[in-house]
């Protein structure tokens, strides 16, 4: 079983590379772009299955020295080696081979808002930002602002990887403390959402122009205050859906447009996934549910020090840690689970 799989992943890597380097491949835009990403997403498994091809030789090896020379410890000793590496490696093959979400490896765009509760949601939702940013920063990708303002934020992670990291924190988050307002020391309930979107590359969304309205004003700043004297901010509305992006940070109108399609973008490609594959990538609606306190992915509990993430059971101490921007422990917990899902119900279907 195992060597039909180790083949099937050797020939497949193989004929990849060579469509890397045909010509023909390389001129079609979509099929390049196709093959890469298959490329890149199979390549772990190859080194692995490269790795499995050199146990099982130093395996065959030292099985066939101590059939002729007799048993020898150091001998014994490498067949016994081989063999438990090559059993390792098998169950990681086949944890690597487990069908993956297909947009894992690209780029993300986030937006969060603040939900129920007032004045904490929004400075709940400025933690939030700055703790998804920082643990970007800790992995070593890329962030940059779209669009900031007070209890709504929305911002690009740039890396490969991105999604597959990040895709663990789109959901309602809860918080429970005593707000720095509240003079009585009640603990104070708020929430505010998260949605992590993978952002489209042109050969994934075909946005038709004449589906887009695209209105211009003057920008503002808080209180209605003016800061631009010029029509620089856009607003997009894509008439097909009715979604509708604003952007308003840059001076230029030409850097607002830009932005406002690539969360224009974003979303679009969320919308056909989640209709197409609903069972691979829930939609947004889902995804951010209404923001209410009963619906939560994660709860931050001030008081008690803890992290709890509802999905998992898990509970982490060490609160201000996470809002630093720790959130390894809870990461890998989450992926540990989704490839354990993803490997039973292959096992299920085999």
């Amino acid at each position: 079983m195992i060597e039909q799989l180790v083949e099937q992943i050797e020939a497949r890597f193989a004929e990849l590379s060579r469509q890397l380097g045909d010509p023909e491949v390389i001129a079609d835009r979509q099929r390049y772009a196709d093959a890469g990403r298959a490329y890149r997403e199979l390549e772990p498994a190859a080194r692995l299955a490269e790795q499995w091809r050199r146990a099982v030789d130093d395996a065959a090896g030292a099985s066939e020295l101590l059939a002729e020379d007799g048993d020898d410890p150091e001998l014994r000793e490498l067949l016994d080696a081989a063999t438990a590496r090559r059993r390792e490696l098998e169950d990681e093959i086949r944890l690597a081979m487990v069908e993956r979400d297909p947009n894992d490896a690209k780029n993300v765009i986030v937006e969060v808002r603040a939900g129920t509760g007032g004045d904490e949601a929004g400075l709940f939702a400025g933690d939030l930002y700055r703790m998804l940013t920082k643990y970007a920063e800790r992995r070593g990708f890329e962030t940059e602002p779209l669009e900031v303002g007070e209890g709504a934020y929305t911002f690009a992670i740039k890396g490969q990887g991105a999604y597959s990291v990040f895709k663990y924190e789109g959901g309602t988050h809860r918080v429970q403390r005593v707000p720095q307002t509240e003079s009585q020391g009640r603990i104070h309930t708020s929430t505010a959402t998260v949605a992590v979107l993978p952002e489209a590359e042109d050969v994934d969304v075909d946005v038709d122009p004449s589906d887009l309205q695209i209105d211009v004003y003057r920008s503002s700043g808080p209180g209605g205050q003016s800061v631009n004297t010029t029509d620089s901010a856009v607003r997009i509305t894509h008439r097909p859906t009715g979604i509708v992006v604003s952007m308003q940070d840059e001076k230029s109108q030409l850097q607002n447009r830009e932005r406002a399609m690539r969360v224009l973008r974003a979303r679009l490609y969320e919308r056909a996934l989640s209709e197409q594959q609903a069972e691979l990538a829930a939609d947004r609606r889902a995804q951010v549910g209404t923001g209410e306190r009963a619906e939560k992915i994660r709860t931050y509990n001030f008081p008690q020090d803890r992290v709890t993430d509802h999905r998992i059971n898990l509970t982490v101490h060490g609160l201000a840690k996470v809002l630093d921007g720790d959130l390894e422990e809870l990461t890998a917990a989450l992926e540990a689970d989704e490839k354990r899902r993803r490997l039973e119900a292959q096992a299920a279907q085999a």
